[in-house]
């Protein structure tokens, strides 16, 4: 694990935003996410993909959507 990405991915109030969406419901779609969001669908995916980088979010294909779920592995760590 590393623990300066897991640190600095939670560092942003709008990526723990987005943590506590997926921790409400998990398996949103971006745009699911985005309507909870006051940015451009390019921001946010921006920080869910460093989310994805601390191993915080892993994302799954269900045919053209992307679904966004929590893993809350790293946090236990």
């Amino acid at each position: 694990m590393d623990a300066d990405k897991v640190f600095k991915a939670l560092a942003d109030p709008t990526r723990r935003k987005l943590l506590d969406l997926l921790v409400e419901s998990n398996g949103q779609t971006l745009s699911q996410l985005c309507e909870h969001l006051d940015m451009t669908r390019q921001s946010a995916t921006q920080h869910i993909g460093l989310l994805e980088a601390a191993n915080l979010v892993s994302t799954v294909w269900r045919g053209r959507e992307k679904l966004h779920f929590v893993n809350p592995v790293p946090l236990h760590e």
